[in-house]
């Protein structure tokens, strides 16, 4: 990459982060909430779902920025190419360096797939706006399949000191979710996951692309 694109890339990924967590954070809330072991309402309901939000769109500039600039140097030194079969281990090898969570494992090659074959079908590169569109996509599927291990993520963050969950234990927070809740326990709060996420998605990568093109 030239350092313009670097830059870019950068600059880009901080506003996009901005962005998103300004308009998501209050639906982030809310969905932890619907997952603590307390139930909605005990864990606080609709009260003080802003509370936090500058704190974290301060944070999240230059976590994104840091992101997205890993993620675009990774890629352009790795094979890739839309008629690559290396492409989405491309993208998958990029995005767990840039973040190392199974979320981006799956949200990021799916994104970049979606656009090629969106490329491919219109002739010409996808625009901003296309691009959004199919970070929704991406964003809504990846937070349906990763929702279990959101909500163990959850349930530890939340468990009281001494209980099982607070040794931190993934499995064994999934485990104890499936025996006493069953199926649904580990897709509590999944619709508004994916219905945030989707919009995340749509905002950050859509945020992120326009901001790219008109800096380069």
């Amino acid at each position: 990459m030239e350092p313009r694109e670097s830059w870019a890339a950068l600059a880009a990924g901080g506003v996009a982060g901005v962005c998103v967590d300004l308009i998501l954070f209050p639906l982030d809330t809310v969905k932890t909430r619907l997952q603590s072991p307390q139930g909605f309402r005990k864990a606080g309901g609709f009260r003080g779902i802003y509370a936090g939000v500058p704190s974290t769109a301060i944070g999240s500039f230059p976590n994104a920025a840091a992101f997205f600039i890993t993620y675009e140097n990774v890629k352009s030194l790795l094979p890739h190419g839309s008629s690559s079969y290396l492409s989405p281990a491309t993208h998958m090898v990029a995005a767990s360096l840039g973040e190392v969570i199974p979320f981006s494992l799956v949200q990021f090659p799916l994104w970049e797939s979606l656009k090629d074959l969106w490329s491919w079908k219109q002739g010409h590169v996808v625009d901003s706006w296309q691009s959004a569109v199919c970070g929704a996509f991406a964003g809504g599927f990846a937070a349906a399949v990763t929702t279990p291990l959101d909500v163990a993520k959850t349930r530890i963050m939340l468990a009281k000191a001494g209980s099982s969950n607070a040794r931190g234990n993934v499995l064994a927070a999934l485990g104890g979710i499936w025996r006493t809740e069953g199926l649904p326990g580990l897709f509590a709060g999944v619709v508004p996951r994916m219905a945030a996420i989707s919009l995340g998605g749509f905002i950050f990568l859509g945020t992120y692309e326009k901001t790219r093109q008109l800096l380069l």
